[in-house]
């Protein structure tokens, strides 16, 4: 099989390239990485050589060109179909495509006012009304995905799933702004830290040189 290339942004601040990458990472699949830095002059004139949108993931196979994380995954998965990146059983399965596509679409005031950022932190900044509204809704699809699919696994469908991978990034985030959360999304929450692959990335986003400040809005400049 033809190997795959998976085109990302900078991993300090991109989060839906941190969810295709961790899909592909943490189910063992072979990929070549090509990083383009976010927001340099000539950011947008290196990623439309690479995908059609001109954003990121984009991923590669052959002649193929897939530009969007779900269907990233749901590729991957039609692939490998041994790695188990849905739940097995269809109810489960249903419920993990549904909360992964609610994640895709919506959290807009979590996404504006909380940035993902692996190296800094910015405790209680950026919770406001209307991101603590989308913070609630995630915690509550945390717990009733922990309660009633989890078993006696550690993650969302016990096993890790695209729908961990969609989420991973509102990890980080919950971290880097020290947002409270009840037991259960706290365990739920150092389980995905705790991954390998994602200890991995977050390492390497912490290297980066790179400083963007629309995604550090609570920076404090000297």
């Amino acid at each position: 099989m033809q190997k795959m290339t998976l085109v990302i942004g900078n991993k300090n601040y991109s989060s839906w390239s941190l969810r295709a990458w961790l899909m592909l990472r943490q189910a063992g699949i072979s990929f070549e990485e090509i990083r383009i830095p976010l927001f340099q002059s000539d950011s947008r004139a290196q990623l439309t050589q690479w995908s059609p949108s001109g954003l990121v993931p984009a991923l590669h196979h052959g002649a193929l060109k897939i530009w969007d994380t779900l269907a990233i995954g749901e590729y991957i998965n039609e692939l490998y179909p041994e790695k188990r990146l849905w739940p097995a059983q269809p109810a489960a399965r249903a419920v993990a495509r549904a909360v992964s596509a609610e994640m895709h679409s919506g959290f807009t005031q979590l996404r504006h006012n909380m940035p993902m950022n692996c190296r800094l932190t910015f405790p209680g900044k950026g919770i406001t009304p209307e991101s603590q509204a989308d913070i609630d809704r995630v915690s509550a699809i945390w717990r009733q995905c922990r309660t009633t699919y989890g078993g006696d696994g550690a993650l969302l469908f016990g096993a890790f799933s695209i729908a961990d991978a969609m989420f991973a990034p509102v990890v980080l985030r919950f971290k880097t702004y020290e947002v409270p959360l009840d037991p259960v999304c706290t365990a739920y929450a150092a389980a995905i830290t705790a991954l390998p692959a994602m200890a991995e990335w977050v390492h390497a986003g912490q290297q980066e040189a790179e400083r963007l400040p629309a995604f550090e809005p609570y920076t404090v400049s000297s």
